[in-house]
């Protein structure tokens, strides 16, 4: 396929990959982890979290407790991937800044926190739920590439979740609570999901079935019961009961990790989760409950008839009750969940008997291929490397701002790995 111009940036878009092809997926976590090589680590502690398209950093003290756990998880499966003891040491790195810098006075990590270069000032004094399920899966990932005090920083992690935010007459995680923990009314169903992450790569690392077990019964808890508040879907925004709250935030765009809408990209995240949460019951030889797949597909075929844009391509950022787009953006993480999705479908649907499953599958694969050319044309910077954060609905930049602190392409890289996985590749890359 001839290259073709990108209305985002205006290089050249080289020509179509074979998308499933893994020495591609390989080469693109490669290709993105050259973006932040030489420029995202700090010497002084952690990584900086703020870079222009070109790779400048633009803001060098303000860290954030999502980017700084999310580098770790990038370090760790890039070392786990390819085997270079740099990539190790960076994720030792920056899981000592975590453990340290964000050490919260009351217990946890801080949200965001001013790093002068040598102590941590806080920005941001509230305990999220949503933070520490990253410190969990920092740890996980960390202990898993070889580095051997992250697992105390497991146990911590769980035992900060559990002690402090189990709500266990709902079987779910409350979302926040103040500098001396006392829990705010707001309830959310993000946090519960990148929990169920969390422990899902927890088990991993473990091989502990409490582990295991608390990941289903977090995907149970949101996707068949909130679920049934929303006909069965995923809904963001509860109160202190658990009662969906559809006016949380309607009038407001400006909170990354609370929109308005059901989230296209959280539909399909919830999909790869809970596919993945099925193998990993189906290989501890433990009972799959039958809810699982079907609950995925129709998470995942939702996401693409309400969210999938006709005209521009790309997949939405929200869409409300009524069906009707709320955000007609195109965010990078969408897109990422979205193909790694699309792939753990497909394979899953191959690997069943029944009729209609192979037509499945292939549908499955042509969104897959589908979403990948969408972002390979417009979200991918095939100049400078890594992707774009944001685009325009009809794919313009909205600025030359690549990654500010929340980013750090955990999504993109982690879809690459989820998509690895999934066809059953092994995690570490053959060697020469």
């Amino acid at each position: 396929m001839p290259a073709m111009p990108s209305a985002s940036h205006g290089a050249a878009v080289p020509p179509w990959p074979d998308f499933r092809d893994p020495a591609f997926l390989r080469g693109h976590v490669r290709q993105t982890l050259g973006f932040y090589a030489g420029r995202a680590l700090d010497p002084a502690g952690g990584f900086f979290h703020f870079f222009k398209d070109d790779g400048t950093v633009y803001e060098r003290r303000v860290r954030h407790l999502v980017s700084s756990t999310r580098f770790v998880f990038n370090h760790a499966t890039a070392f786990r991937a390819f085997g270079d003891e740099s990539d190790r040491a960076a994720a030792r790195h920056g899981l000592a800044f975590v453990q340290q810098a964000h050490a919260h006075p009351q217990g946890g990590h801080a949200w965001m926190i001013d790093w002068d270069g040598t102590r941590a000032h806080l920005l941001d004094d509230s305990h999220q739920a949503y933070g520490q399920a990253f410190v969990l899966l920092a740890h996980a990932h960390a202990l898993m590439a070889g580095i051997e005090e992250a697992r105390a920083g497991l146990d911590a992690a769980v035992g900060l979740l559990d002690r402090r935010f189990w709500e266990p007459a709902h079987t779910l995680y409350a979302d926040e609570a103040t500098a001396d923990w006392r829990i705010g009314a707001y309830r959310g169903q993000n946090a519960n999901m990148h929990a169920c992450e969390a422990f899902l790569a927890a088990h991993e690392a473990t091989q502990d079935e409490r582990y295991l077990r608390r990941s289903l019964q977090l995907a149970e808890a949101v996707t068949q019961g909130l679920a049934g508040q929303s006909d069965g879907l995923v809904w963001e925004h509860y109160d202190s009961h658990w009662r969906v709250d559809l006016d949380y935030n309607r009038h407001d765009r400006t909170n990354i990790f609370r929109p308005w809408g059901f989230q296209t990209g959280h539909l399909t995240e919830w999909a790869k989760l809970l596919l993945q949460l099925r193998r990993r019951l189906q290989q501890a030889q433990q009972d799959v409950p039958d809810w699982l797949l079907p609950t995925a597909t129709r998470f995942f075929d939702t996401a693409m008839q309400r969210g999938w844009d006709e005209v521009h391509g790309g997949l939405v950022y929200g869409f409300g009750p009524d069906g009707a787009v709320c955000d007609a953006d195109k965010y990078f993480w969408v897109q990422a969940e979205s193909l790694a999705a699309a792939a753990w479908l497909a394979v899953t649907q191959q690997g069943c008997a029944g009729p209609g499953m192979a037509a499945a599958a292939e549908r499955s694969w042509t969104w897959y291929r589908r979403i990948w050319a969408y972002a390979w044309q417009h979200m991918i910077d095939h100049r400078h490397g890594a992707w774009y954060r944001i685009r325009t609905p009809d794919n313009r930049a909205y600025g030359d701002e690549k990654s500010p602190a929340g980013k750090t392409d955990y999504h993109t890289m982690g879809a690459c790995h989820d998509v690895l996985r999934a066809l059953g590749e092994p995690m570490a890359a053959p060697r020469a």
